[in-house]
């Protein structure tokens, strides 16, 4: 029977027992769901009117407010300082209009002259020293990427600012 079917539409023996399975599967999933399953799960309504209306409050989307009001400057403040993160984190960003091209010489820069490149922090700045100390001095700006950390992108924001001695 299965041997007649297989060469008609081009399967397997196999192929159309793991089919009819399925099939059987699904149809018993259907009949289960239909017909033997009670739903006894009661869908809960929660209002969260209140918590709009305080984010209505707290982020000035309220068109009802007076922006004279005391306690806004405050609010404003505090979302202010929440957003900026200035206070958190020691976030400083770099001013690279005071880097000159061809200003910092990579075979001599000390870890404060490296952490004035652009995406270069204190612990790339450091892998760049150890791997300057581990090789010699280096050869070709391009060596840079040999550290982790620099890839082609970053190497390239930072390669006009680098010169070697």
């Amino acid at each position: 029977m299965f041997e007649k079917l297989s060469k008609k539409i081009g399967f397997t023996e196999t192929e159309i027992l793991v089919i009819l399975f399925l099939a059987g599967l699904f149809i018993l999933g259907f009949v289960y769901v239909e017909f033997i399953k009670t739903d006894t799960a009661e869908f809960k309504h929660i209002d969260y009117a209140k918590q709009d209306s305080l984010f209505a409050y707290y982020s000035n989307l309220n068109p009802e407010f007076d922006i004279d009001d005391p306690g806004l400057d405050s609010n404003l403040a505090i979302k202010r300082r929440v957003l900026e993160l200035s206070d958190t984190i020691a976030y400083v960003k770099k001013d690279l209009s005071t880097l000159a091209e061809k200003s910092i010489n990579i075979n001599t820069a000390g870890v404060n002259d490296l952490i004035k490149l652009p995406g270069i922090g204190e612990k790339t700045a450091e892998k760049i020293i150890e791997l300057r100390n581990q090789r010699g001095k280096f050869e070709r700006l391009e060596d840079l990427m040999d550290v982790r950390g620099i890839g082609e992108v970053k190497f390239n924001k930072i390669k006009k600012f680098l010169y070697i001695d």
